[in-house]
């Protein structure tokens, strides 16, 4: 693995041939390496992706992994995973092979992790996208296997309790909100159930005269431009019913909105907003302090209580199947059981 001296600039360059995927042959060259084993290592790191040896550094794998995906997955995911490999899983495991990343150094991994104190399913999000990446290099690498799974998991999928407000901590909440524009997309989240992006996406045709918001797309702000993607799920797409004073309020915030168009968003601001302005009024009514994504648990919890059937319920939050419905909502029903036991309890006499 010949590098050579630029005699010149007092630094290393490396220049060699290389088959691409295709079976083409390449000669590249890089220049500015301050030693000679730096040169060769780069060398040595650029032929072992090219070839798909598990030779190669985690970093290089992550590296490829989001080259791939860059056209499989929505940009607002890419970023989410982006954001815990950069700050949780790469400091860790960026310079070892793969093929010598073992067990033992995932469960060291896992309890620093642990350690620190976050949440179970934050940690449960952190360790599936480690084990997703060496799936991917099993799959693709010829990694032998997933050394995640030998490992064992950590942290839990569903959280011990899911934090809601009830139809009265609602009403004091929205009661102390005195901002239009942040009250309104409140009362859609809590009301009719929609997700923060959808909401942010609306637009004035999305609302239906048949009194129903079409929902259509979503949307989430990077470096100040809000983008816009189709919604979830298939099953997101959806048109949602929604009461009178609910058409009524949003028609009335719409029509003082001067000038603008069918196809303009009717909220002009980002999540983080939402976020601290749910926090300061929350505060200010003194009720307890939820995420903004708990409206929507909210409004789920209330059709349960409400006695709606689980699949109306499914439908009308966009989700793909009742299951997820079942699965996310089931620890609210418990009560529902005893109720059905009373009324069957009354048809015998």
């Amino acid at each position: 693995m010949p590098v050579y001296k630029d005699e010149k600039r007092g630094t290393w360059y490396c220049s060699f041939y290389y088959t691409d995927w295709q079976g083409v042959r390449h000669k590249t060259k890089k220049r500015g390496f301050p030693r000679k084993k730096d040169a060769q290592d780069y060398e040595r790191e650029f032929l072992n992706k090219e070839q798909s040896s598990c030779d190669m550094s985690f970093a290089s794998l992550v590296d490829l992994y989001f080259e791939d995906m860059k056209t499989r997955l929505r940009e607002t995911t890419i970023d989410n995973k982006r954001n815990i490999f950069d700050t949780k899983i790469l400091p860790a495991f960026q310079s070892l092979a793969i093929n010598k990343i073992q067990p033992s150094h995932i469960r060291k991994w896992q309890a620093d992790l642990i350690s620190q104190g976050f949440a179970q399913t934050y940690l449960k999000t952190i360790n599936n996208q480690l084990s997703a990446i060496f799936n991917y290099a099993v799959r693709y690498y010829k990694l032998p296997e997933n050394p995640v799974r030998l490992a064992g998991s950590m942290g839990r999928k569903k959280a011990d309790e899911m934090d809601i407000w009830t139809l009265d901590e609602f009403k004091r909440f929205i009661s102390a909100v005195d901002k239009p524009a942040v009250k309104l997309a409140f009362e859609i989240m809590f009301w009719a159930g929609l997700r923060v992006g959808e909401t942010l996406a609306l637009f004035p045709r999305d609302i239906l005269l048949e009194k129903m918001i079409d929902i259509n797309k979503t949307t989430s702000r990077k470096d100040g431009i809000d983008n816009f993607y189709d919604p979830k799920t298939t099953k997101s797409f959806r048109k949602v019913p929604i009461p009178d004073f609910l058409y009524d309020e949003i028609q009335d915030y719409i029509g003082k909105l001067y000038g603008i168009k069918e196809d303009e968003q009717i909220f002009y601001f980002a999540k983080s907003t939402l976020n601290k302005n749910l926090d300061y009024y929350a505060n200010l009514a003194g009720v307890k302090r939820i995420r903004v994504h708990d409206l929507r648990h909210s409004h789920a919890s209330l059709l349960i209580e409400m006695g709606q059937p689980i699949l109306l319920i499914s439908e009308r939050l966009g989700h793909e199947t009742v299951d997820t419905t079942w699965n996310t909502y089931a620890h609210l029903y418990p009560n529902k059981g005893v109720a059905l036991a009373d009324e069957l309890q009354k048809m015998k006499f």
